[in-house]
């Protein structure tokens, strides 16, 4: 009787490209395991995956050995393998890095140091060299990654969804979850649906930390949410593919990024401010509980005494298309104010520790008859394939278990 009660094996909470990976992954690791997952949208992938910049990422930016280094250059590879089997929009771009100032440089030099670490071909250019891939970019010198792309990760996340074979339930947002060590997972959504699962793993993004605390596990991180504001490029002739500046290693953020993307318009950004709801992808949408959860949290004071000058730059880009033209000109001299259309933002969920750190690498963590993935932003969604396994491996385990 104990049996015929459960609805599934295993219960995903998350219909983002993660949690579909994940289920992908379950079911082809242990045919037959029941799956389902519940997504609080009427479709997949409606929040961190479709609303990213679409880049296959090489893997370059991150340490030798961490779970993004392996996974992000693991998963480009399958990326592309994944969207040519099952004709997926897709193209391998190559990317440049681009210093415009000497202080970059040596910056640059540790990204080639980086990528050969973490096994990534990499070709250093000079400055006249850059305009044989990019004719209107100017810089000190550059870098030129091959092995970066672009695709249609929502293509990817639907494709996930049709060929795990498990049961997906849209518009079903979890309310109250139920578990027992000795019993199982029951999860009540907000339509009053109860479903009963052997083993909980959460993929739930943006409010992963919610429903780690909703089953009963402290997570010991808190999701502060960052949008990212994106232009695109009225005159697109002006870029032919992907143009990064040198990151910031003291931050998880990229910097304002040029990407031909896979529909063929430029898109510009993003840069990374503070959203004021979880969902909050613009100034004027705000969730007064969400923002108490941050303030909450002695790690974003934390974070905000250590990074206020980055931060307030990151405000008046924001607030000034001005600002963000300045950014956006350090690398294409030719743009204007007037080649900058607003386009859709997106927003990141960013895990902070306690003591204001910004989790760098991906997070995933076990509870009892739960796996909990608490850190998954970019490149999570160029990852989500290897990312997919390593929680099915755990999620199979923690069933053997019970």
């Amino acid at each position: 009787m104990r049996t015929l009660a459960y609805d599934c094996d295993v219960l995903v909470i998350g219909g983002g490209i993660v949690g579909l990976s994940t289920a992908y992954a379950i079911t082809r690791a242990a045919p037959g395991t029941r799956v389902t997952v519940l997504e609080k949208e009427p479709g997949p992938a409606r929040h961190q995956t479709g609303r990213n910049s679409g880049v296959i990422h090489s893997g370059i930016y991150y340490r030798p050995g961490s779970l993004k280094a392996r996974y992000a250059v693991g998963g480009a590879a399958e990326m592309v393998k994944f969207c040519a089997e099952y004709g997926i929009a897709h193209a391998v771009t190559g990317k440049l890095i681009v210093a415009t100032e000497r202080a970059e440089l040596p910056r640059l030099h540790a990204l080639v140091q980086r990528g050969r670490e973490n096994g990534i071909p990499v070709r250093e250019l000079g400055a006249a060299q850059i305009s044989e891939y990019e004719p209107e970019v100017r810089g000190l010198a550059a870098i030129h990654v091959g092995t970066t792309g672009v695709c249609d990760f929502v293509g990817v996340a639907r494709q996930l969804a049709e060929a795990s074979g498990a049961e997906i339930r849209y518009g079903a947002r979890v309310e109250r979850i139920d578990r027992r060590a000795a019993l199982g997972v029951a999860v009540r959504t907000a339509g009053g649906d109860v479903v009963r699962g052997r083993v909980l793993v959460n993929c739930a993004g943006l409010y992963c930390d919610e429903v780690a605390l909703l089953t009963g596990d402290e997570p010991g991180v808190r999701i502060v949410p960052f949008r990212g504001e994106y232009y695109s490029l009225a005159r697109g002739e002006l870029v032919r593919g992907l143009v990064y500046p040198v990151p910031d290693p003291a931050f998880p953020f990229l910097g304002v990024h040029l990407t031909r993307g896979i529909d063929g318009g430029v898109h510009i950004g993003p840069n990374a401010v503070p959203a004021l709801a979880r969902e909050g992808y613009g100034w004027g949408v705000v969730r007064p509980r969400e923002v108490g959860a941050v303030v909450a949290w002695p790690g974003a004071w934390r974070m905000a005494r250590r990074h206020w000058r980055y931060g307030a730059g990151e405000l008046r880009r924001s607030v000034s298309k001005g600002a963000f033209t300045e950014a956006v000109l350090r690398l294409l001299p030719a743009v204007t104010s007037d080649d900058l259309v607003p386009a859709a933002a997106g927003v990141r969920a960013q895990a902070v520790l306690r003591d204001g750190g910004l989790v760098d690498d991906f997070l995933i963590r076990e509870g009892d008859r739960a796996v909990h993935v608490l850190n998954a932003p970019s490149p999570a969604a160029t990852a989500s394939l290897p990312i997919g396994r390593e929680v099915a491996r755990r999620a199979l385990g923690v069933l053997e278990g019970v």
